[in-house]
């Protein structure tokens, strides 16, 4: 009747009775990756973050740290890619809190979320920053078992690339040599090799000078366009990698083999 009392259960948060804490109503994430996924294979960024945000606020409804630890990292990558580094630097620390809250200090889980987030760090101009987290992440992948390879070259390659913008040359190419390794024979790995080695040909221009490096330079750009070209799905993570790296092959002279990557970027993402 309409003038019944509310009772406790009309108002209060649903709680396990073994703990009285609240349940947890754990989001999808397979799902909200999947959609994740068509958003950004047609660039349509702003879906994208009201998608993120929106999951974000129900996995915190449901009590779910997992799901909000999933949806900060992608938030972090978002963030990143779209060049804004308030948002971007704002959701890596609080990815990195909430990893430490959750006990995931020394987890796989915890690494990943250092990766994305050194990444982070590295792009807005914190390289400091970003070598403390990719340090605490090498230690976690390398003394674990079993990790996939292709996490390891892409710590591998990040970290030298801010290994690079600290003038530690040594170490950055000692760096993208492993990230090369293991990448070797994995599934998109000759798009992750493409960029590494544009990374270090720019690494090289910086220590060593466009004139004295450029032979070298010139083979690592080459190899660079062979691996971009290998066949493979045509999808949107493919289009991201060619419209990340035409620029650079483009500044290294290959302005043939950088328009034709800017134009295959723009038609898989017309047509997606």
């Amino acid at each position: 009747m309409a003038n019944d009392p509310l009772r406790p259960e009309d108002y209060a948060e649903p709680v396990c009775p073994l703990n009285m804490e609240p349940a947890i109503a754990p989001i999808d994430q397979g799902r909200i990756l999947e959609k994740l996924d068509e958003y950004l294979a047609r660039k349509d960024y702003a879906a994208a973050e009201k998608h993120l945000k929106y999951w974000l606020a129900e996995a915190r409804a449901g009590c779910d740290q997992r799901g909000e630890l999933l949806v900060l990292n992608e938030m972090i990558g978002h963030y990143r890619k779209t060049g804004r580094p308030e948002e971007a630097l704002g959701a890596a620390e609080k990815a990195l809190r909430l990893s430490e809250e959750m006990g995931y200090k020394g987890s796989f889980s915890r690494a990943t979320t250092c990766v994305n987030a050194a990444t982070a760090y590295q792009a807005f101009g914190r390289p400091e920053r970003a070598l403390e987290l990719f340090i605490e992440a090498k230690a976690v992948f390398e003394g674990g078992k079993c990790v996939r390879r292709d996490l390891m070259g892409g710590l591998y390659n990040n970290m030298g690339l801010t290994l690079a913008s600290l003038g530690r040359y040594d170490e950055a190419f000692d760096s993208y040599f492993k990230a090369l390794d293991q990448m070797a024979g994995q599934p998109r790995g000759n798009l992750e090799s493409a960029v590494t080695y544009l990374n270090m040909a720019n690494a090289l221009e910086a220590r060593a000078g466009l004139e004295k490096g450029e032979k070298q330079i010139d083979e690592w750009v080459g190899k660079a366009c062979d691996l971009l070209g290998e066949p493979g799905p045509e999808d949107g993570y493919y289009a991201f990698v060619l419209e990340k790296c035409a620029p650079t092959i483009a500044y290294y002279g290959y302005f043939a083999e950088a328009e034709d990557m800017s134009g295959k970027a723009k038609r898989i993402y017309e047509g997606a």
